[in-house]
């Protein structure tokens, strides 16, 4: 049985990991909060330009070709990007992520038998597991969410994009989680490249003849290589963001966890002491009644 000394050092312990997971929670809070505002001001952003290239693409002539749209029919090689977190103590977050990476990855061999799946990891925790499940890792991102910005996008996107037009590459799928809401990710596998399913709109039935400087396909041909920047860049923001909502919530539940911990063992820390004190009671009344009896 635990003694009261051991209780007490217990209930010391608890409060001080209560006081360090308030203070993350309070961290997270703040982190979230900046990169919400990110990803929710970006949004509009990427969804504009799949708007524009919608309307480019289904303008030009059938016979338009470009090296990023490029399909084959026999994949050989197969770019896989999964982006997890450098930290911890964020629940589910990685764990989730990872087994959906891996699934996928063997959903893709099962579609494209003989096919060789190449990893670009970022985060340190998902470089540490596939490293040491032995899985093809090309290249690997550490350290990138402490000051995200945009030219991390351009490293990533390098790895890959080059091999891609040279047909090193034939399939290129980035694994994140997206970022629902504060309380809620989910795993989310997005196509990369060859670039296809853009987004067709029809918001209206009246067809406007621009005049476009220099031509239709000088602009696509520019836009086409910043929209797989931005693919990245969104799965980044989105992984971001859903980063410090689930750190949030994990914090969270640790703190609450412990403070019920602490009431639980101050209750046992009390019945322990009144049981002394009762014992000790009872020694007293003993002796005197032996002296009364003597």
């Amino acid at each position: 049985m635990a003694t009261l000394r051991d209780i007490r050092q217990r209930i010391q312990g608890v409060k001080s990991t209560s006081k360090i997971t308030s203070a993350m929670k309070m961290v997270a809070t703040a982190k979230l909060k900046r990169a919400q505002t990110s990803i929710e001001s970006a949004r509009p952003y990427f969804r504009k330009i799949d708007f524009i290239l919608s309307n480019l693409v289904s303008s030009l002539s059938d016979d338009y070709t470009h090296p990023l749209l490029r399909k084959t029919n026999e994949v050989k090689n197969i770019a896989l990007v999964v982006v997890t977190s450098d930290r911890g103590l964020c629940g589910s977050f990685n764990t989730n992520l990872l087994k959906e990476a891996v699934r996928h990855s063997e959903e893709l061999k099962m579609q494209y038998p003989g096919a060789v799946i190449h990893f670009v990891a970022i985060g340190r925790k998902g470089i540490s597991f596939l490293k040491k499940r032995n899985y093809n890792v090309i290249a690997e991102f550490q350290g990138i969410f402490a000051q995200l910005n945009f030219e991390h996008t351009r490293q990533i996107v390098d790895v890959f994009a080059g091999k891609f037009i040279e047909g090193q590459y034939d399939k290129v799928v980035v694994v994140t989680n997206e970022f629902i809401n504060v309380m809620r990710q989910a795993p989310s596998i997005r196509n990369v490249l060859p670039i296809e399913n853009i987004e067709q709109t029809t918001q209206s039935n009246t067809s406007v003849d621009y005049i476009f400087e220099p031509s239709k396909e000088a602009i696509i041909d520019d836009l086409l290589p910043k929209l797989v920047d931005i693919k990245i860049w969104s799965a980044l923001l989105e992984s971001n963001a859903a980063e410090q909502a689930a750190r949030r919530i994990a914090m969270d539940n640790a703190t609450r966890n412990a403070k019920e911990l602490i009431t639980f063992l101050e209750l046992q820390y009390n019945k322990a002491r009144q049981a002394d004190i009762t014992k000790e009671m009872l020694e007293i009344i003993g002796g005197a009644d032996a002296l009364k009896s003597a």
